[in-house]
């Protein structure tokens, strides 16, 4: 026994399914053997095919790898043909099972079927088994997430860290939970609680967090990366304003708020248009909330409000399916829109058959612009009252363009006066002629008569000195009293929804497999199915109409397949990337592709146990989060040393938590809070952005003229320009300047993970911007009104905004010294504040507030702020 344990374990034989079959997929069923393509009479999609071979005689010869035309194309790079050579690894595999006897896994079918589209091993990928209904290790007094955590750190000899300091738990989980630092008398409430009791203060600290208003607006925030959220349409030059999709952003932050059960969540986004009774009653908020999720399916990008040609009707369609993919799925569904999916058991078909569940509201021969997507909040009784309103102000209107036009015909005769009588007659019966009904000879005699062709309402003060005094006062004070009236109007406010048609089974469109993914080229027709690839454990046909509903209800019955429990992967992928949000990193890494592309999960066992009590109690996100963040797992200090960094360099055994650097609407919002000036308003449309004179894309409203040219003019913001960063408007083409710099989400069609780089212009920016220099000063302002009256108590009170914790009597010294410094400097160098404080930009600054303000544009500017931990 002890014999045959110390020996090496040996390895299993390769076999063409498991181990060559992924390799030829991805680079070379392409071209041999897909849709009929069968280059050189060669088809690689069985053993025995290419055992056989093709014009050139047989591709593999079995046991002899250096006989093997096959391998040597490969070797050579010749093959795959305009393709990237095949890596060492993937030929040194062809290589082996050649010379192993080009071995199978099992005896080949007779012919190819859609049934044989995947083998057993690519059905039996993790992700796309049932969650399993896993008990965590039973570990002494460890529970759990951390059971879990604990039996994979005894298989490397590693341990908890120790547990994190009160007030760098309190900023952790602040900042996780609602995006902003906790202030100072947060930290030192909890400080004096976590003292006394640390498990109950931890627990008391995280509902209360839960209960704020500020927890949507910061979970809100991620699942609007996955959404794709924009507003405007992302699509060329224009890249035209969506100016009700904000409605959607709040929806998704309220409900977060309420603690949306994340089923019910996913079934409104998908399908609340269909759940709604008909006809759409927008005097219910339930109606309109189910109604207003829907905008999930509109967030990618639309460019048929300026094209309408049905590829770009196509490529919204094929973005809203990739969204969904990667949200809920977690597989680059996407990727089998022109064929097979090259790796994952996705067929061209499966894509088409889940595209066949949306296309029914979007309607390609039927199509409506997002302009006539737009879903009128307007109630009956409210729609009665404005068309009263602005009856009268059209009985206004009448009486101001009666006025006018007894001016017009008083100028008229004066004018036409002046020609000869024979004309007069004519001259005035062609300028009452309609334009597009003027005779040649009309025409020309008012050429003749430009005076009298160039009368119109807005040229009148041109014939009559006493117009601008008498007549122009008159009129506009009819056309304000016309506009005071229809002031009065209800507001009219639109959804911008997804909403499907009522159809019969006659009028349903049908969708078709298109060939090579282009449009013009469909092929066989399909219906709306699940991945088939599902088949195995559950259904995955949906009706093609239910007739219990005016719609097709095919996206209703897609989101009561996905939430009804027992689906591999939704659940999966959300718990996996609250976990991320959390931790860093998710249990999966790639949080979007749990395919076979992506990561595979570092602790399987895990994720299916907090996917099972996810659902088991009651898809609660809030519950999840304190199941997260009260673990022993969460609750670590981040602190590296040697033995962990040697043993598990990447941290991928949590034996300690990972600094995290602030997203870019974190970095700013913290800002905000730092400097007292952030403004908690919750909702509404969104605070503007526009180019600055240096073309950055800044906040503020646009005053440029048509032309694209500056204008000069500041439009005031009365504290919008404070808001919280997820209320700054999205337009694709113009990332905030300060968002693009700190990897804001590239909505491409959307973002599953983003990316986090140590730039230098992130450096940079810190440190130089005007933007930057403005927040410091509204932060020394704060100090110097709040912190006391000496630069010691100032620089004491920025520290603990800053760091959270009070500072060393030698951090004190040290930055009151640089606070005299820099004061002694200003003083040589007479130097204005920015202007946006209101002060002219060349008014020097007193420079004792300079001084201070260097100083809190260091700390501002530091890790400290800029780092979680």
């Amino acid at each position: 026994m002890m014999l045959s344990a110390a020996l090496p374990a040996v390895a299993a034989p390769l076999t063409f399914e498991k181990d060559v079959r992924p390799i030829l997929k991805a680079h070379c069923f392409h071209c041999h053997g897909e849709e009929g393509e069968m280059k050189g009479g060669l088809d690689v999609r069985l053993a025995r095919f290419i055992l056989k071979g093709g014009k050139s005689g047989p591709a593999v010869v079995a046991g002899k790898a250096a006989e093997s035309h096959l391998l040597e194309l490969v070797k050579e790079g010749d093959m795959p043909k305009g393709k990237a050579k095949l890596s060492n690894k993937d030929i040194g595999v062809l290589e082996s099972w050649i010379a192993e006897g080009a071995k199978t896994a099992r005896p080949e079918p007779e012919k190819l079927g859609p049934e044989h589209a995947f083998t057993d091993e690519e059905r039996a990928w993790w992700s796309l088994q049932p969650v399993r209904n896993v008990k965590p290790p039973v570990k002494r007094a460890v529970l759990g997430i951390d059971a879990f955590v604990a039996a994979k750190h005894a298989e490397k000899g590693l341990s908890f860290s120790p547990e994190a300091d009160p007030v760098t738990f309190i900023r952790r989980a602040t900042l996780d939970l609602l995006g902003l630092p906790p202030t100072p008398e947060e930290v030192d409430a909890f400080v004096a609680a976590y003292i006394k009791n640390p498990t109950a203060s931890i627990e008391s600290l995280i509902d209360r967090l839960l209960a704020s208003p500020h927890y949507g607006e910061r979970w809100g925030r991620h699942w609007l990366d996955v959404a794709g959220y924009a507003d405007s349409e992302g699509f060329g030059e224009k890249d035209l304003e969506r100016k009700w999709a904000w409605k959607y952003r709040d929806y998704v932050i309220s409900a977060l708020n309420k603690d949306k059960p994340f089923d019910q969540f996913v079934r409104e986004q998908l399908a609340g248009d269909e759940m709604i009774p008909k006809p759409f009653n927008n005097e219910s908020a339930q109606s309109i909330e189910q109604l207003t999720a829907t905008g999930f399916l509109r967030m990618s990008p639309n460019g048929t409000g300026e094209l309408s040609d049905d590829a770009t009707k196509n490529a919204n369609i094929a973005d809203t399916v990739k969204m969904v993919g990667t949200s809920l799925y977690g597989l680059t569904i996407g990727c089998a829109q022109c064929h097979d999916h090259r790796y994952d058991p996705i067929s061209q078909a499966d894509y088409y058959r889940l595209r066949a569940v949306f296309e029914p509201a979007f309607d390609v021969k039927g199509w409506r612009n997002p302009a006539n997507r737009l879903v009128s909040l307007l109630t009956p009784p409210k729609a009665a009252e404005a068309a009263k309103i602005e009856a009268e102000a059209k009985k206004l209107d009448a009486a101001r363009l009666a006025k006018t036009e007894e001016f017009i015909t008083e100028v008229l005769a004066k004018e036409v006066a002046k020609a000869p009588e024979k004309d007069q007659a004519a001259l005035t019966a062609a300028y009452r002629t309609e334009v597009k009904k003027r005779t040649a000879e009309q025409t020309k005699l008012l050429k003749a008569w430009p005076r009298v062709n160039q009368l119109s309402a807005g040229s009148l003060y041109l014939y009559d000195p006493m117009y601008k005094t008498t007549h122009a006062a008159t009129l506009k004070k009819m056309t304000e009293e016309a506009a005071a009236v229809r002031a009065t109007k209800p507001l009219q406010e639109f959804l911008h929804a997804f909403v499907e048609l009522p159809k019969t089974p006659e009028t349903v469109p049908a969708t078709f497999i298109f060939n090579r993914g282009q449009h013009d080229q469909p092929k066989e027709k399909v219906g709306p199915s699940d991945l088939t690839v599902l088949a195995a454990h559950r259904k995955v046909e949906l009706a093609e109409k239910d007739a219990r509903l005016p719609t097709t209800g095919r996206r209703l019955a897609l989101a009561n397949a996905l939430t009804d429990g027992k689906h591999p992967l939704v659940a999966r992928v959300m718990v996996n990337r609250v976990w991320m949000h959390h931790m860093g990193k998710g249990i999966v890494a790639s949080a979007g592709d749990f395919g076979q592309l992506g990561s595979k999960p570092t602790h399987p066992e895990l994720l299916d146990w907090l996917a099972s009590e996810f659902m088991r109690s009651g898809w609660s996100l809030k519950q999840l989060h304190r199941q997260i963040m009260t673990s022993r797992t969460y609750r670590q200090a981040s602190t590296r040393d040697a033995t962990r960094d040697s043993v598990d360099p990447d941290n991928t055994l949590l034996s300690r938590m990972n600094v995290r650097r602030l997203e870019a609407e974190t970095l700013r919002d913290t800002l905000l809070a730092v400097s007292g000036k952030l403004n908690p308003k919750v909702g509404g449309a969104p605070v503007p952005i526009m180019f600055n004179e240096e073309g950055q894309v800044v906040i503020g409203v646009d005053t440029t003229d048509t032309a694209g040219r500056p204008s000069g003019k500041v439009v005031p913001l009365n504290g919008e320009e404070f808001r919280r960063s997820i209320y700054v408007q999205v337009r694709r083409s113009r990332p905030l300047e300060m968002f693009s710099t700190f990897d804001a989400p590239v909505m491409e069609p959307s973002c599953d993970t983003r990316n986090v780089t140590t730039v230098s212009p992130q450096s940079l920016l810190l440190m130089n911007s005007s933007t930057m220099r403005v927040h410091a000063q509204h932060f020394a302002q704060r100090v110097q009104k709040e912190g006391g009256k000496e630069v010691a108590d100032e620089v004491r009170l920025a520290w603990k905004l800053v760091h959270g914790r009070a500072a060393s009597e030698s951090d004190v010294q040290q930055s009151v010294e640089f606070v005299q410094a820099q004061t002694e400097f200003y003083k040589a160098h007479p130097t204005p504040i920015e202007a946006e404080l209101g002060a002219p930009s060349k008014t020097p600054a007193d420079p004792g507030f300079l001084g201070l303000t260097a100083f809190c544009h260091a700390l501002m500017s530091s890790n400290a702020l800029l780092y979680v931990d």
